[in-house]
């Protein structure tokens, strides 16, 4: 069967967030299907659909997400759209997914992975170990929030939430000390710049998948399956395949302190990963190998092993 490429007057319709980081992250995506297609801009259209995580964002930004729902926040409205037909694909920060999708459609196309640590932040202090004994650490990631319990029990840790523009304005404005983003996100926008420093992974495990871009289309898409196959990625593809196995095995949500993370060499791949009490009082950590084809049966054992060792009242401190 011959591809038909989108045109003019047939787009590709690409859905999206709204925020400057997610735009970016669809222009990308936009980029390297025109490449690869040798295809001009007109050829797609990309259309902004609102979540409920980001009208929450507008009217309750000092509310823990936890309050307002977990799975699928950031994505349940475009998910939504794909299945009507409104858009073709969707592009999404990896990340920010839940670890099933809903019947009818699959996430299979990772672009390359970007940086994967946490950024510090401040306009005071220069890393964590810096910040004086009861600095105000902003931070809406309960990921971070133990870890960073776990490593300095006496700073204050607020509620801090909004995107890149919004969390360094009020770090600016004094809200906190310092705060954490997403080395990737910086990088994608161009803000490289305004990280104080970067934390390497052995300081502060990131969260699963981060530095991922994924793309969702529909199961029964052979278009867009075929063209998003072009731009895969395979080693980002194994890797967070790894890690949203081992988040899965542990159910995770927006509600769990979970971390992973895993590089691949050759033909071989290596995940670490950790869940932490919500307050930082504990942590069990596991590690393990497998081949690049066993990625995801790697992530399925290694989280089934950690939940064991926890119990079932480890989270609930």
């Amino acid at each position: 069967m011959t591809l038909i490429l989108p045109s003019q007057e047939s787009p590709l319709k690409i859905g999206t967030r709204g925020s400057p980081l997610a735009l970016a992250q669809a222009y990308e995506t936009r980029e390297r299907l025109m490449n690869a297609f040798d295809l001009p801009q007109e050829a797609f259209h990309i259309e902004v659909i609102k979540t409920t995580g980001d009208d929450h964002q507008m009217i309750a930004a000092d509310r823990p997400l936890k309050e307002i729902g977990n799975k699928g926040l950031f994505t349940k409205e475009i998910e939504e759209a794909m299945l009507r037909g409104d858009i073709d694909i969707a592009v999404h920060s990896t990340k920010d997914m839940p670890t099933e999708q809903p019947e009818g459609l699959v996430l299979e196309t990772f672009l390359p992975r970007e940086d994967v640590r946490d950024a510090f932040i401040s306009v005071k202090y220069g890393s964590i170990a810096e910040l004086p004994e009861g600095a105000k650490v902003g931070t809406s990631s309960l990921r971070r929030r133990a870890q960073l319990m776990q490593i300095r029990p006496d700073l204050n840790a607020v509620e801090f939430r909004g995107n890149v523009q919004t969390r360094l304005k009020k770090l600016a404005d004094g809200v906190a000390d310092c705060s954490f983003l997403a080395m990737a996100g910086l990088t994608r926008l161009g803000m490289v710049d305004q990280a104080t420093s970067a934390i390497e992974p052995e300081e502060m495990l990131p969260a699963v998948a981060q530095g991922a871009i994924g793309i969702e289309c529909r199961q029964e898409d052979a278009r867009a399956k075929e063209m998003l196959a072009v731009i895969h990625h395979a080693e980002s593809g194994h890797r967070v395949l790894c890690e949203r196995a081992f988040l899965r095995a542990l159910d995770g949500s927006c509600e769990t302190p979970i971390a992973a993370l895993s590089t691949a060499d050759g033909d071989e791949i290596h995940l670490r990963g950790e869940i932490l009490r919500p307050d930082g009082s504990d942590c069990l950590k596991i590690e393990g190998r497998a081949t690049l084809d066993q990625a995801e049966a790697l992530g399925q054992s290694l989280g089934e092993q950690l939940l064991a060792q926890a119990g079932a009242d480890f989270f609930d401190a």
